[in-house]
């Protein structure tokens, strides 16, 4: 209610300057001529409105493809250095969003993989100089001295240093924040499989909560029948778990109960949704690269031509971003540092 309250009074405050020179532009004017303001006002914001729809648009068109693309020629085009190394049995690919703290947005791509990773350090995490982890000494054991406790606090954390990277021609594009911020990122790596599955559910349970909470609080939610009874019925399941959400904590709630609540709603399917979401603006993996096909030459019969069937269907193709990427990074750097 407290930022509600904050963002009315910042427009209201912003709005006063604006009814005082319309009410002095009033008083000077003509009535006709200040109808003419009016609506030149009224035509520039309709305009400047058209323009930015269009913008956006056209950036989200850039990302609007799906398992499109060889990540290596995308790569090649955006970081060179780092697609001379790509190998085909890593099982990579580049995913490419909109994001940044103005308008138009920028541009971030990430390299994932859909392979397997061993992290040595996440095999023996603990701090093995903490004074809990040397062996007790005979006055520990016999005269019950107190023992001291490790609070993890220095335990091995793994760092991705893997975070959203702004796609530009310039060379200090590590100073973005949004870049700062992802590749700084601590994980809890376990070493064992099972474990790390485990984590992953209870982060997408965690996500599919926050995603049912947003959805009520912006009164999104609505039960998908005709009779009251269900309905009220629904209705007050659905506040019973936002209130143990907040109480309880998410930890407690079964993934089931959401699950139930959400059929029973308007909602949108949320595993749908994180499906169709993670193929967006994603290219295909490595894995499915093919080999380079030696071709003959038209020109001479002893030479032999290196471009690859994949290489030159992905020129052709417009809906892939090869062709945009060069002409943004041209861009960037034609305008130079601002």
């Amino acid at each position: 209610m407290r930022k509600k309250y904050d963002k009315h009074t910042e427009s209201a405050a912003t709005s006063k300057p604006e009814e005082d020179i319309r009410s002095e532009e009033s008083s000077t004017l003509d009535p006709a001529e200040y109808e003419i303001q009016c609506a030149v006002r009224v035509i520039k914001k309709t305009w400047r409105r058209h323009v930015d729809i269009q913008v956006f648009k056209y950036f989200k068109e850039l990302v609007n493809f799906h398992n499109q693309g060889n990540p290596r020629v995308l790569l090649k085009h955006v970081n060179p250095r780092e697609a001379d190394i790509l190998d085909p049995a890593a099982g990579v690919f580049i995913r490419f969003r909109l994001g940044g703290t103005t308008f138009p947005p920028n541009i971030y791509y990430k390299i994932f993989t859909h392979r397997p990773i061993v992290d040595l350090c996440a095999n023996s995490p603990k701090d093995y100089t903490h004074e809990s982890q040397r062996r007790p000494v005979p006055r520990q054991i016999h005269n019950h001295h107190p023992v001291a406790h490790d609070d993890r606090s220095g335990w091995y954390k793994r760092v991705e240093n893997n975070g959203w990277r702004l796609l530009t021609g310039k060379i200090d594009f590590f100073s973005d924040a949004i870049t700062l911020d992802t590749s700084a990122k601590k994980l809890e790596h376990r070493h064992t499989k099972l474990l790390r599955r485990q984590d992953v559910e209870k982060r997408k349970k965690l996500k599919k909560i926050e995603w049912f909470k947003k959805m009520y609080e912006e009164g999104v939610l609505c039960a998908r029948t005709q009779h009251k009874e269900t309905a009220l019925l629904v209705e007050k399941s659905t506040y019973g778990l936002m209130c143990a959400v907040e109480q309880l904590g998410p930890d407690l709630i079964a993934e089931w109960e959401v699950d139930e609540l959400l059929e029973w709603t308007n909602a949108l399917n949320f595993d749908k949704y994180v499906d169709e979401w993670k193929t967006v603006g994603s290219s295909q993996s490595s894995e499915y690269m093919k080999e380079k096909r030696l071709a003959l030459s038209r020109h001479d019969p002893c030479a032999f031509s290196q471009m690859a069937q994949d290489d030159s269907q992905f020129v052709t193709n417009s809906s892939v971003l090869h062709p945009i990427i060069s002409n943004l990074i041209k861009s960037d750097r034609s305008s130079g540092p601002s």
